[in-house]
């Protein structure tokens, strides 16, 4: 109603402003963070998201072997050999997974999940010859490994996670060695502590803000 009166204008961008904080701190509520690490088959994303698991304490889910035990996958892609995903099985069996926080997931799409599921989105990039050598020793060839090869080269799986989820969130690592794994763990270690220092002074700002939009005003609407 563009005939509001100024009182309930204020009372409505109070409710607003509330409405946002709310979001803004909503992730934060979690305690421990959800960590989603991504990239193109090959680039060592199972390996990373092991360690990682090991050294945080933070629970680790392969969606590809997590679609395979809970049945989540769908029909069978001849051309590329395997199946596809049941997305919104998938979807549904995952919310519930990443609720109370602590979770990495590891999956080389980044784009089906929530935005609001993650705090942060690391996603590994591995030189081409190095990629080559590695999906080769898996048996991948033909248009598989060619699609595969030009994926990372086009940076396809970085480009889908700065479209899927906000820019600040989304790091590229780079994962050509045992020791950039090693450091890429540390790194994402020291990420975690600061996240945990980080939510702590969030919780205590929280507890400044009003329960009720309405508390200071006095409303008849």
């Amino acid at each position: 109603n563009l005939q509001l009166d100024s009182l309930h204008l204020e009372i409505y961008l109070c409710r607003c402003l509330w409405y946002f904080e709310l979001l803004r701190y909503s992730h934060m509520s979690r305690e421990n963070p959800n960590i989603l690490i991504s990239g193109t088959p090959g680039v060592g994303k199972s390996s990373l998201a092991s360690l990682l698991a090991e050294k945080s304490g933070l629970s680790w889910i392969n969606v590809g072997d997590f679609a395979k035990e809970n049945g989540c996958l769908a029909d069978w892609d001849e051309e590329y050999q395997s199946h596809e995903l049941d997305e919104d099985k998938l979807i549904d069996l995952l919310e519930e997974k990443q609720k109370p926080g602590g979770l990495i997931l590891e999956h080389h799409v980044t784009d089906i999940f929530p935005e609001r599921w993650f705090d942060i989105v690391f996603v590994l990039r591995t030189d081409n010859t190095e990629l080559y050598d590695r999906l080769s020793g898996r048996g991948y060839s033909g248009k598989k490994l060619e699609e595969n090869l030009q994926c990372e080269i086009f940076q396809t799986v970085l480009d889908e996670a700065k479209e899927a989820y906000r820019g600040e969130i989304v790091h590229q690592l780079q994962s050509n060695t045992l020791q950039e794994k090693e450091e890429n763990c540390s790194r994402i270690l020291s990420w975690i502590d600061q996240w945990h220092k980080d939510r702590g002074k969030v919780r205590s700002e929280k507890r400044k803000l009003p329960m009720n939009p309405n508390m200071h005003l006095n409303s008849d609407s």
